[in-house]
């Protein structure tokens, strides 16, 4: 177990926050809708989430369980309110038509049709509440051909176009070790949020925000299309390297006591021109790709072993692409006819080198470790890091200067740590206000707020519409 003192401790704080008294009504589930909903959560939006009774959001039970709920769970559900209502029975359907009359933005995750066919699709409900705010996240949006196709993160990284890059070059395509197309789609949505509050209070009219995840990682793919469109470029995998960037790369080094690393170059990389041959059969997934299994997995225990020699730590990240920055590089590499270069005076003329410019800092770095290089380039003002495990992470006092390692105290009394939250406001920042609900926990609460008397709330537990937190 780590053991580190953690810089920060939140006790729920009275602080409103920027959207204090923004009504918000969280229908999803997992990852997407309800990341969204806790980005808005954090700077002080009251958020109502809608949960099915008994189960609540499969994500109680993702990944690793303390007393039967995940830590996760913590962080994403923190400063939220639960209730426990089967959307599959009409009168729980009016209750949510009653819960958006009186929001201001409603936040749903399914799939395309599910909200229309209960009853409460944005025809229905800006009809009840013209204000209203709707945030649709699927996989491939609510309109066109593949609307009605279930999509994940997982698929949408790879139709976005992530997944085919996420590799080396003739291997197999990995994941981001994340959700990144989910949480890529809720930040999107956030910002539709946000924008059509402001539009709102021009015209006094709700709207649908439409996002899907695959686009959310389009957006995010930089020059890809351009680049097809204007040279038919299909940029490849790269590895470590970022292509048409150069030099930008994973560099091996010493390891702590023992001889110096392999001096031979990083990864591959494609063609100097940053775009990749058009592709031929046999291309990803097909042949040419080791036929061996998946990518070990890691213990049960979700903890990692030690580190080895030679392992990731013996790695450093060195970014010197800026022009003067990558002189300083050359100099302190000891290589400064490089750096006076004129053919490696811009970024275009170094990546037509870029294979000489990565054996000349892998040569280098492999005679020292990764403390000895970062030492270096820190004196000179050079891009440079290590890779970092969760550990590293728990234990940088950067981190911890920055609150960003947080601590809270659960509904048992144990400290859990947690990202502190971002981004980070002058005068009106983010804060924890109350820890993550049982299911169903403030059913009766959100249902007397809406006037609804005590005989009420148990003939609607009793016919197993809602349920509180003991059922």
């Amino acid at each position: 177990m780590p053991t580190q003192d953690y810089s920060t401790y939140s006790t729920p704080s009275p602080v409103p926050g920027p959207l204090a008294g923004l009504k918000v009504l969280e229908l999803g589930q997992l990852i997407a809708g309800p990341f969204a909903a806790k980005t808005l959560a954090d700077f002080g939006a009251d958020i109502i989430k809608v949960e099915t009774p008994g189960t609540g959001d499969p994500l109680r039970k993702w990944r690793l369980l303390k007393d039967g709920t995940s830590v996760w769970w913590q962080v994403q559900s923190r400063n939220k309110r639960s209730v426990a209502l089967d959307l599959r029975q009409a009168q729980a359907q009016d209750i949510v038509r009653r819960l958006a009359t009186e929001s201001d933005v409603l936040i749903e995750n399914f799939r395309p049709g599910a909200m229309e066919g209960w009853g409460l699709g944005p025809d229905a409900l800006l009809k009840l509440n013209p204000r209203l705010i709707m945030l649709r996240i699927s996989g491939y949006g609510q309109t066109g051909p593949y609307r009605d196709k279930p999509g994940f993160g997982v698929v949408a990284e790879a139709m976005g176009g992530l997944r085919h890059l996420t590799a080396e070059p003739g291997r197999v395509p990995v994941r981001v070790g994340v959700s990144i197309g989910d949480t890529l789609a809720a930040l999107h949505g956030v910002i539709g949020i946000l924008l059509a509050l402001q539009e709102r209070q021009r015209s006094g009219q709700g709207q649908v925000i439409d996002v899907a995840l695959y686009e959310a990682v389009f957006n995010c793919m930089e020059s890809l299309l351009p680049e097809y469109s204007a040279f038919g470029a299909v940029r490849g995998a790269a590895g470590s390297a970022l292509p048409g960037i150069a030099p930008s790369n994973a560099y091996r080094c010493k390891d702590e006591g023992a001889p110096a690393a392999s001096a031979g170059p990083p990864q591959a990389r494609p063609a100097p021109s940053g775009g990749s041959e058009p592709r031929e059969a046999g291309s990803v997934g097909v042949e040419g790709l080791s036929a061996g299994p998946p990518q070990a997995r890691p213990a049960p225990s979700g903890g990692s072993e030690p580190r080895e020699a030679g392992s990731v730590g013996a790695y450093v990240l060195i970014a010197g692409n800026g022009d003067s920055i990558f002189k300083r590089l050359m100099n302190t590499i000891g290589r400064p006819e490089l750096g006076a270069d004129p053919a490696l005076a811009d970024n275009a003329g170094r990546v037509a080198q870029v294979e000489k410019i990565d054996a000349a800092i892998g040569q280098w770095a492999a005679d020292r470790t990764v403390d000895e290089v970062l030492a270096a380039l820190d004196a000179v003002a050079v891009p440079a890091g290590r890779i970092y495990t969760v550990a590293d992470i728990a234990a940088d006092p950067h981190y911890q200067a920055r609150g960003m390692l947080d601590k809270v105290r659960l509904d048992d009394g144990s400290l859990l740590a947690v990202p502190g939250i971002v981004p980070k406001l002058s005068r009106t920042p983010g804060s924890h206000r109350r820890n993550a609900p049982g299911i169903g926990q403030d059913t009766d609460a959100v249902l007397r707020e809406m006037g609804l008397s005590p005989e009420q709330i148990k003939t609607l537990k009793d016919q197993g519409i809602v349920a509180g937190a003991s059922q």
